[in-house]
């Protein structure tokens, strides 16, 4: 049995696979699992690490704003990129011969979805956000079925007949971490509440300057775990050493990524998320059950992020941030507001918990082999 997975490359497309592919070897089944999509070393360890076979492909994307940059590389983009992303997915399903297709969306996915088809090999597509992207609404249109994250209708974008709703899957590894573990991991003193904000996997230059313009001032009240991004964590840490006293030094615990077993301990130790609003995060935190401010990516595709972030505040379970609104005196009051109103806390995590789909995983699995029986 073979099953190809396809998606943009990054992390919201990958943590999923991941849990899928998890799911899949707990009913112990026997596959081979091949990953076709664009160059990205982050997931291509993540990948490697479950015994997935990675295929980079090239694959481009058009740029709906309007300056010269945009224009040349969506030259470049569609005018090579993508059918030379076509060429490669067509010969490599060739000689791979799959049984299914599952395609997590994405400009990197739409030339492996295509060529599934081509084969008649049955293409199944997972929408993560609220709102799709362009390549999602063309994948849709020859996929057998489309799975669907959000508790809102997607008929403008696809099919009724097509869709089912499944939630967003999420690694079942992150579930039923330890407070006393958490502790001991980041050397949380436990005098205060805790935070972790999260800038998404590759952290978040926005996130990075709110945590450092307002650190002074919400250390004396919090303690926090901050995950920066690799390509950040000396940069910020140096300057918060610069901005906070010694002695509080003590409250704040930057880490450059949290990995599979540090996320899971941090969600168990903590009071309070506030993160980005991509798909996959917004179900762990559910799945967690734990309170959350979110502040979605201003400039994300389809605005899918703010999109998704309204959903989820609209059920009671996070505060919404926008961009725009992003000062640090503003944040600060609010998390003041929250903190001195646990009973706000206890119904924002107990909303969190109802919408979370913590079977996400293993209802996708369920229907792969539904289909492959």
């Amino acid at each position: 049995m073979k099953i190809l997975f396809t998606g943009g490359g990054t992390a919201g497309h990958i943590f999923p696979i991941i849990a899928i592919v998890r799911e899949l070897n707990r009913t112990g089944i026997q596959a081979e699992y091949s990953f076709i999509g664009p160059k990205d070393d982050f997931g291509s360890i993540l990948l490697s690490q479950e015994g997935i076979e990675i295929k980079n492909i090239s694959a481009g994307k058009i740029r709906r704003y309007a300056n010269w940059k945009s224009i040349a590389w969506n030259i470049i983009d569609v005018g090579f990129k993508v059918p030379l992303g076509f060429l490669q997915s067509f010969f490599y399903m060739f000689f791979y011969s799959p049984d299914i297709v599952f395609s997590k969306g994405g400009y990197g996915s739409l030339a492996p979805s295509f060529c599934g088809w081509l084969f008649q090999v049955p293409v199944v597509l997972h929408e993560s956000d609220a709102a799709p992207g362009l390549a999602n609404k063309i994948i849709s249109k020859f996929t057998k079925r489309v799975l669907v994250s959000f508790p809102v209708p997607y008929t403008e974008y696809f099919s009724a007949e097509k869709m089912i709703s499944v939630g967003n899957p999420i690694r079942e590894e992150l579930l039923g971490g330890s407070p006393e573990k958490g502790k001991k991991l980041f050397r949380l003193t436990g005098e205060k509440p805790v935070l972790l904000i999260m800038g998404g996997s590759q952290g978040a230059q926005v996130i990075n300057d709110l945590v450092l313009n307002f650190l002074p001032q919400v250390i004396k009240l919090f303690e926090i775990i901050h995950q920066t991004g690799e390509r950040n964590y000396e940069q910020v840490k140096a300057e918060a050493r610069v901005v906070i006293n010694r002695e509080d030094d003590k409250y704040y615990h930057p880490v450059p990524f949290l990995k599979e077993i540090e996320l899971r301990e941090a969600y168990a130790s903590i009071d309070m998320v506030i993160s980005r609003a991509g798909s996959g995060s917004i179900f762990e935190i559910a799945a967690v059950g734990k309170p959350s401010v979110l502040i979605p990516l201003a400039n994300s595709a389809q605005d899918h992020q703010v999109k998704n972030a309204y959903i989820y505040g609209s059920k009671r379970a996070a505060i919404v941030v926008e961009e725009a609104n992003l000062a640090p005196h503003f944040l600060l009051e609010r998390l003041k507001n929250l903190f001195s109103h646990p009973q706000e806390l206890e119904r924002m995590s107990e909303n969190a918990k109802t919408f979370a789909k913590p079977e996400s995983a293993r209802l996708v699995a369920e229907y792969i082999l539904g289909i492959l029986s």
